[in-house]
């Protein structure tokens, strides 16, 4: 793919963002960039950055804006971003995140910024039922009466609720996110960059939503 995409993909926790950016970032040929996970991989390596965000991750806040700023940038950096572009899962998520990221990058920090827009009423059973390997880090959900631990489809690992997924720590998650978020996808309005998708509905119907909404701004992917 020769034009060098740059995404944003934004949404509350639970919006199904993880699932659908990584097919979109396949299907586009770059990098999926998804700040939970470079902090739940420097948390596993015991680095310093990572025990820092676990303190917050696992009290159900936020991360601030110092340490996902420096962990994104450094991602960024990384030769197969600079060549082929990124898809950016869930980052910017503040005002001054989305401000610092276009300072450094300059005006063509991004193509396009989707919104994936799923109500509240949606993702709090979806984030209640959500599972994580231990060992490949893959998300599967939990059904009606099914055991806290279970064991992964993809490796057979240990399957269990993520410390942040409490029902305190997501209700706490989603209103921070609620109200943290606005004033950036305000200033991605003004900047003429928001585009917002419906997010509810069959996963296949949901990323060709987003895949018309990025070639409707970039069409030099009409192709893919």
């Amino acid at each position: 793919m020769l034009h060098r995409t740059r995404l944003i993909v934004l949404g509350r926790q639970g919006a199904g963002k993880g699932t659908q950016c990584a097919r979109l970032a396949a299907r586009l040929s770059v990098p999926h960039v998804s700040t939970g996970d470079l902090f739940r991989a420097e948390a596993a390596d015991g680095t310093e950055i990572g025990r820092r965000a676990a303190a917050y991750l696992d009290a159900g806040a936020l991360v601030p804006d110092d340490l996902v700023l420096d962990l994104v940038a450094g991602r960024l950096g990384g030769p197969d971003a600079r060549a082929l572009g990124y898809l950016l899962d869930g980052f910017p998520r503040t005002l001054a995140q989305g401000q610092a990221l276009f300072e450094v990058l300059g005006s063509g920090a991004a193509d396009i910024a989707v919104e994936l827009h799923v109500p509240t009423s949606v993702v709090l059973p979806r984030l209640a039922a959500r599972r994580v390997c231990q060992d490949c880090g893959a998300n599967s959900r939990a059904g009606p009466g099914d055991p806290d631990v279970t064991k992964c489809d993809q490796c057979g690992g240990t399957v269990t609720r993520r410390t942040d997924d409490t029902d305190e720590a997501i209700h706490r998650r989603l209103a921070t996110y609620d109200r943290e978020s606005r004033p950036l996808l305000d200033w991605l309005d003004d900047r003429d960059l928001l585009v917002r998708v419906d997010g509810v509905g069959d996963p296949d119907v949901v990323h060709q939503r987003l895949l018309d909404a990025v070639r409707n701004r970039i069409p030099a992917i009409d192709d893919v």
